[in-house]
């Protein structure tokens, strides 16, 4: 299965996953009395459409290079990274102003029945959110993470919704809004996540130098090619999936230009051979003297 194959099938296990969950948690929130569970609800209807944006931005991105994107259309990805950020910033408002509100509207206590909704659903969340984070780690997608940490992030505020649902009915009357506090508290943390998410595309879209260990790789393996003497600029970017590598390659200054074209080459195929995830690689050739 390639790693666009993986991307999309844990995607489809997010669109899936959360719109079972939205259905859930509004009918238990609506008829349970608990606005954190609506509010966990409009979360995960949230997560439904950004779900379906990291689809479109994983087919996308994988798209093969074309006369008019000759590095291929792998930026896509962390564009749409930026649009589920802003599905989830949007998600911690909208629960923020709705928790305020009911904070203000005196309301009856919520159902006990809600608690077992929301233990099977931080259950779920949790594993949705590991296979999830392992599918974007083995594929290298930022979209993908980003779609991880919505499921996290759904069940932080699930366990926010169990703690403040758990404290208004122990203390009973009074404690009515503890539910609503715990959504408010739950948003800040989605803000918080977002900024998380967001900071590492922000640095792929700017071409950030935070490649260190596969540069630490690629020159590594550079030194197990016949020929090849040493290692001297390395500059990396991200692509989607993929990277793109400039490398100057130092050999003996004596060889003719033919030679060092060939040791280019052999260069250029061991190295998509030893790291698949390379897709183009532009080899400088410095002599060594």
């Amino acid at each position: 299965m390639t790693n666009e194959e993986k991307a999309v099938n844990a995607t489809y296990f997010s669109i899936i996953g959360n719109t079972c969950l939205a259905v859930i948690k509004g009918l238990a929130g609506y008829f349970g009395n608990s606005y954190a569970l609506i509010a966990d609800a409009i979360e995960s209807t949230s997560d439904i459409f950004s779900s379906l944006l990291v689809l479109f931005g994983i087919k996308y991105s994988n798209r093969p290079a074309d006369k008019n994107h000759p590095y291929g259309h792998g930026r896509a990805e962390p564009l749409v990274t930026f649009l589920v950020v802003g599905f989830l910033i949007t998600s911690a408002v909208v629960i923020a102003y709705e928790s305020i509100e009911n904070i203000r509207t005196p309301h009856a206590l919520p159902k006990p029945f809600t608690l077992f909704v929301l233990a099977g659903i931080i259950i779920w969340k949790e594993i949705s959110f590991r296979l999830v984070i392992k599918k974007s780690i083995e594929t290298n997608s930022s979209s993908l993470k980003a779609d991880a940490w919505h499921h996290r992030s759904d069940a932080i505020t699930s366990v926010a919704a169990f703690i403040g649902i758990t404290t208004a009915l122990i203390l009973g009357k009074g404690y009515e809004s503890a539910d609503d506090w715990a959504a408010l508290f739950a948003s800040g943390f989605i803000l918080y996540n977002s900024y998380l998410i967001f900071r590492p595309a922000l640095g792929e879209i700017m071409d950030e130098n935070i490649y260190d260990d596969l540069i630490e790789d690629i020159r590594r393996i550079s030194l197990t090619v016949e020929g090849i003497l040493g290692t001297e600029k390395c500059l990396i970017r991200k692509s989607g999936m993929k990277y793109l590598v400039d490398l100057h390659a130092t050999v003996d200054a004596s060889i003719s230009v033919k030679q060092g074209h060939i040791l280019a080459h052999k260069l250029k195929d061991r190295l998509q051979m030893e790291i698949p995830e390379i897709e183009f690689i532009l080899i400088h050739i410095e002599p060594f003297e």
